[in-house]
């Protein structure tokens, strides 16, 4: 049987992934056990205090996955799970977390720090799936108590009420309760559920993508889910609102494809991931009927939540994921509505590379404010900028960008109210402790066929014969007293390049700081500012004089010449850590 065929049957490719799980299976406990996963905060647990979990919402997917497999011996081990699953969440109306779960069958939610009220959307969805499609054969009392359990999860989504900026939130909410009131007659429910898809519809509308921008992992959540919702929904309505939803966030995806390097151009939102997953690439050979193809068929990553979600690439779109040409896209992807303020992406495309940066973004983990992807001899090699606090990115970092396509000024500064970790969870509170804080222009992928010569404040660096030239062009961390911080004998004022390996990586750094753990406080800093240049390709040959200016609280970086087309490139950064955060 040839790829083509075998791609498009789904239940084939979904009893091979969950048969897969078999030996995850717990039946003790009626969950999934796995290797405790964590993106570092919600839960507290730990990989040496539990190295093995049973995760909640995985459980729960897998026994919608083995009830969808129509296979009879998998029926009672489904049932098991969902009873689990239904007994550890929150049904009393009376708690803050009423209607939701734990991530963890270890960790009640009175332990998690803070609970994640987003599995009301997780689990919810799933649980009004096994009505959807199982319901006639579930056992009775079974049913009535998933319909109990939908109802709480209603009111906990519609309690907390997600604004339409979170995108992949504000759509499984609306799935969940749309297609909840539709299915248990709950008409509150359903006028919430339209109207939480007409908000996100409006809000997409005025900036002409999600909020949630060009992500590799949501946008595949977002296809998902408003396929779902065309799919299972009644509401005429509201299958047009995700038709039109679908077409915006397919034609964002197919605009983002890089396909000499067979990666999905930056700048992301939010990204676990610098090089697409395995599973990314089955999504996108899937949903483009094996037009892309990544993978043998039976190497597929295939993911059981797309069983029957109906995903499916518009056909317009289909053919410019295998057209290679230049392209140069800007794109607004938030707005203030009270201050004017906007963010801008812009991402520019060559057969060789892409580049894709923010103009002005927090450089939190999960962001790609700046990333580039290289064809390296058929293997994709990246390039990403980030900023390590004790080796984990730090949120409390702001990148500014100036982009003439291949021509970059790059800035960082720093937020006094920001996060360390997380955005939100972890407040500075101006300070933090550190043994190490640098900039690194990280390298990964392919590492072959790369070659570097660095010379302090210089670094030259070819991929595959194609040259990259870094500049550190300006460096200030300065305090007075104890907020005066040296690295040895180094000022950290040094504008000069280290080079090192990095597991699978190679690190281009700036070291700020390295040393014993003290105290950095950025309420203290009379400065903290970094400026540099990257420049790609042919523009490594003539490369244009920038100037350096200190004038107040600000540093500028500016092109001393104007370009031909009259204008002249130029960033501006504050040089004394504020709580001016980019939104």
């Amino acid at each position: 049987m040839s790829v083509n065929e075998t791609i498009l049957d789904h239940k084939a490719h979904l009893i091979k992934a969950i048969k897969a799980k078999e030996s995850e299976y717990d039946s003790q406990i009626s969950m999934l056990r796995r290797p405790f996963h964590s993106p570092g905060y919600h839960t507290t647990l730990t990989a040496k205090d539990h190295p093995t979990t049973h995760p909640t919402y995985q459980s729960l997917l897998y026994a919608v996955g083995l009830l969808n497999t129509e296979m009879k011996e998998y029926e009672q081990r489904a049932y098991d799970i969902i009873s689990r699953l239904l007994s550890l969440q929150d049904r009393n109306p009376l708690s803050d977390t009423y209607g939701i779960w734990p991530w963890f069958y270890e960790e009640p939610l009175t332990q998690m720090a803070p609970p994640d009220w987003n599995w009301a959307d997780f689990c919810g969805k799933e649980l009004l799936l096994t009505v959807l499609r199982h319901g006639h054969k579930l056992p009775e009392a079974l049913k009535d108590q998933i319909g109990e359990s939908v109802s709480f999860a209603c009111d906990a989504i519609i309690k907390r009420n997600v604004g339409p900026h979170y995108t992949n939130i504000a759509i499984m909410g609306a799935f969940v309760t749309l297609i909840a009131g539709e299915l248990y007659e709950r008409k509150d429910y359903a006028d919430y559920g339209l109207e939480r898809l007409e908000k996100l519809q409006q809000y997409t509308a005025s900036l002409g993508t999600f909020q949630e921008f060009n992500s590799p992992t949501y946008s595949v959540i977002a296809i998902v889910e408003l396929s779902k919702i065309r799919e299972y929904s009644l509401n005429s309505r509201a299958k047009d609102i995700t038709a039109e939803l679908l077409d915006m966030v397919w034609r964002m995806v197919v605009e983002h494809y890089h396909p000499v390097s067979q990666q999905w151009a930056g700048p992301h939102s939010r990204s676990y991931s610098t090089l697409l997953t395995n599973k990314a690439k089955s999504f996108l050979q899937v949903a483009t009927d094996n037009k892309l193809v990544f993978f043998a068929s039976d190497d597929l990553d295939y993911d059981a939540e797309w069983f029957g979600s109906g995903i499916k690439c518009p056909k317009q779109y289909i053919e410019q994921f295998t057209r290679v040409e230049v392209r140069d896209l800007r794109q607004p992807y938030y707005r203030n509505e009270e201050t004017g303020f906007v963010k801008w992406a812009e991402t520019y495309i060559t057969p060789q590379y892409a580049i894709g940066v923010f103009r002005k973004e927090i450089m939190w983990n999960q962001t790609r404010g700046m990333v580039a992807y290289f064809d390296n001899n058929g293997q994709p090699t990246y390039l990403q900028m980030r900023c390590l606090h004790d080796g984990y990115d730090y949120c409390s970092a702001v990148l500014s960008v100036a982009a003439s396509r291949n021509q970059l000024l790059l800035g960082v500064n720093f937020l006094t109210n920001g996060g360390d970790t997380h955005p939100i969870l972890d407040r500075i509170q101006g300070r933090i402790k550190a043994t190490d804080f640098r900039i690194r222009m990280e390298f990964g992928g392919c590492l072959k066929r790369m070659s570097i010569e660095q010379e302090g404040a210089v670094a030259q660096v070819q991929i595959n014969g194609l040259p990259l030239h870094f500049e550190s062009l300006y460096a200030a961390f300065e305090g007075t007293g104890e907020n005066q911080l040296r690295c040895g004998d180094k000022s950290v004022s040094s504008v000069n390049w280290e080079w090192s390996k990095q597991g699978d990586t190679y690190g281009l750094d700036l070291v700020i700081y390295t040393g014993e753990r003290q105290t950095i406080d950025f309420q203290a800093m009379d400065k903290a500012a970094l400026i540099f240049s990257l420049a790609i390709g042919d523009s490594v040959k003539e490369l244009p004089l920038i100037v350096i200016e200190e004038e107040a609280e600000q540093v500028t970086a500016r092109q001393a010449d104007n370009r031909a087309d009259g204008s002249q490139q130029q960033l501006s950064i504050s040089l004394k850590p504020n709580d001016k955060h980019p939104n």
